[in-house]
């Protein structure tokens, strides 16, 4: 029988503060700039949608039949055997299904729901509700999840847990072990890495609905959402070889490829679009 380390009350609280900070700071940003911009709380939210739908609801479920087949209980195929035999080629998809499906997420919003709304605020608006859906999805109901875990470690129960992943997904057992370890050493350190890595995230999310809005609204620009397309694909291919083993880099190395990302297209796209659009020439833009 394994005996797991006990999560500590200094674990507990960087536990408890990160769930409160990931799921709480997105809603106060989504609040404070729909009061500041005066802008439709629906711009927000459809933003958050584009997210749940495209990214989840349709992405997750192709990729991993694609790819993954045995992380949803079904079994491997021609197709998943020749990209897990080549993990280059795995990254690159694995890259390229994000990005194909949020930018194409923003595409519709923008065509659609958000026809209407051409003002520029309306792609930050956009943006902030994407980025952050993100962040309360993956990292907020995730460390709500850890500190349960952690709970069940204190108490034993994580061990029956261990017990049934070993008789039914023995090939799981590995990644269940390493997260009790995990949690029995978190730290300050582990929450600052998910803020920093979120913040530049966010930042690239609202930078690329800045570039799918204005490939919306002027056709001549449509080529933004196809560069959008590759900006995003290009993230995650990165961190997916990070993910496969096929480069190995230091976390904070990885931290810094992502905030030169974020910071690269938000920047670009704000002062080269963004900020150059005050809205008082609109008949210069075709709307498609």
């Amino acid at each position: 029988m394994t005996e797991f380390a006990k999560v500590e009350t200094q674990s507990f609280i960087w536990l408890i503060i990160g769930a409160v900070f990931f799921i709480a700071a997105p809603i106060l940003i989504a609040l404070v700039w729909k009061i500041r911009r005066k802008e439709p709380l629906t711009s927000i939210l459809i933003g958050a949608a584009t997210f749940v739908v495209f990214a989840l609801m349709l992405e997750k479920p192709i990729q991993n039949v694609l790819l993954f087949p045995t992380a949803m209980g079904l079994p491997d195929h021609p197709v998943s055997r020749f990209f897990a035999a080549n993990p280059v080629l795995l990254a690159l998809l694995a890259g390229l299904f994000p990005g194909v499906f949020e930018e194409t997420g923003r595409f519709i919003a923008f065509k659609t729901l958000l026809k209407k709304r051409t003002n520029r605020e309306t792609s930050i608006s956009h943006g902030i509700g994407h980025g952050g859906i993100e962040v309360v999805i993956l990292m907020g109901v995730a460390y709500v999840e850890y500190i349960a875990y952690a709970i069940m470690i204190n108490t034993g129960l994580f061990q029956k847990i261990v017990e049934q992943v070993a008789a039914y997904a023995p090939d799981q057992l590995s990644t269940v072990t390493a997260l009790a370890d995990q949690l029995a050493a978190f730290s300050a350190a582990d929450v600052g890495i998910n803020v920093i890595e979120r913040i530049f995230a966010v930042l690239f999310h609202i930078g690329a609905s800045i570039l799918v809005f204005y490939a919306v609204r002027d056709t001549k620009r449509f080529w933004l959402y196809p560069l959008a397309v590759i900006l995003h694909t290009a993230l995650d291919f990165v961190a997916a070889l990070c993910i496969f083993n096929v480069i190995s880099l230091h976390t904070w190395m990885l931290e810094g490829i992502v905030a030169a990302f974020g910071i690269a297209v938000f920047a670009g796209a704000y002062v080269l679009l963004y900020r150059k659009d005050k809205g008082e020439n609109n008949e210069e833009f075709n709307e498609a």
